[in-house]
């Protein structure tokens, strides 16, 4: 049992960060990225291309990864979804559009992706090595993994709770309207977390690419995981996504460990479900009147 809890937990952490993205991208620019997972699946292909071609540590690789996801997803705010934005009369055409638009975009860097790099699974050894944790045998590029994500999630509260500009993208996910009385900018701070988002979701495709064999058609899958982590937790709470990340991740390890590994996507749908029955306004939620 104790291997089943330690392995959720060490694969929550790149699902916490996938999430996180997802999670500032829709609660704070209130976009439904449905390209999410294509952007965990590009930040995989530029760390197998940097420790392939290069040999550079895809650890350090986040340094070129993180800002080229953010000026990235920076750049398609900017073109594509802040004229949604402006044209939108309400909170509800906004994500009937973005929707729309997104959708189409996960075809667009999908077939740029396959068109790349082709439909076959990449993988690459990178610390592949035994690491005891309470008596038992653990990948040491998946220990490495999670301690960068808890890294770069700590990262991202201090950003959002001890600076200015995480004041404002707080204050613009809990009322746009009233922030923009308070002399914040709405518009720039939308884009801010939208790219933050794009980089943070790319930042965890690196760090899951170094124990998981990707292609470039898996991205869908990941978007939904992340949907789920983030209406589990409760839409824009950072707290919340933590937390239902690593409740998935011990959940699908469950499954995977003492039932059937081909279970896991059902044991993930399961638990949503149960959250939507049980608990809709997610984890740290509060009930609407």
């Amino acid at each position: 049992m104790t291997h089943i809890v330690v392995t959720g937990i060490l694969l929550s952490g790149t699902y916490a960060l996938i999430a996180l993205g997802l999670t500032l991208q829709y609660g704070v620019a209130r976009i439904m990225n449905l390209a999410n997972g294509e952007t965990l699946v590009a930040g995989c292909f530029v760390a197998f291309w940097l420790y392939t071609a290069f040999a550079i540590n895809p650890i350090a690789g986040l340094l070129v990864i993180a800002p080229a996801a953010f000026a990235f997803n920076w750049a398609i705010y900017v073109v594509a979804l802040r004229p949604l934005v402006r044209r939108a009369r309400n909170r509800g055409q906004l994500e009937v559009d973005s929707i729309l638009a997104t959708f189409g975009l996960l075809f667009l860097l999908q077939g740029l992706m396959l068109l790349g790099f082709g439909g076959e699974y990449f993988s690459y050894a990178f610390l592949a090595e035994r690491f005891v944790i309470f008596g038992s045998g653990y990948g040491l590029n998946r220990v490495v993994a999670f301690a960068a994500a808890v890294v770069i999630a700590a990262g991202l509260y201090l950003f959002l709770y001890r600076t200015r500009q995480g004041t404002a993208v707080r204050a613009v996910a809990a009322d746009p309207n009233s922030a923009s009385l308070v002399a914040i900018d709405v518009s720039r701070t939308a884009a801010l977390a939208f790219a933050l988002g794009g980089a943070l979701t790319a930042c965890g495709g690196a760090l899951l690419s170094t124990f998981y064999t990707f292609n470039a058609s898996m991205g869908v899958i990941f978007t939904m995981k992340a949907l789920i982590i983030v209406i589990m937790g409760g839409v824009g709470d950072v707290r919340g996504a933590v937390l239902a990340a690593l409740a998935l991740g011990i959940a699908e390890t469950a499954v995977a460990s003492l039932i059937d590994p081909g279970l896991t996507l059902a044991a993930t749908y399961g638990l949503f479900i149960l959250v939507l029955l049980f608990r809709p306004q997610g984890i740290f939620g509060r009930q609407t009147a």
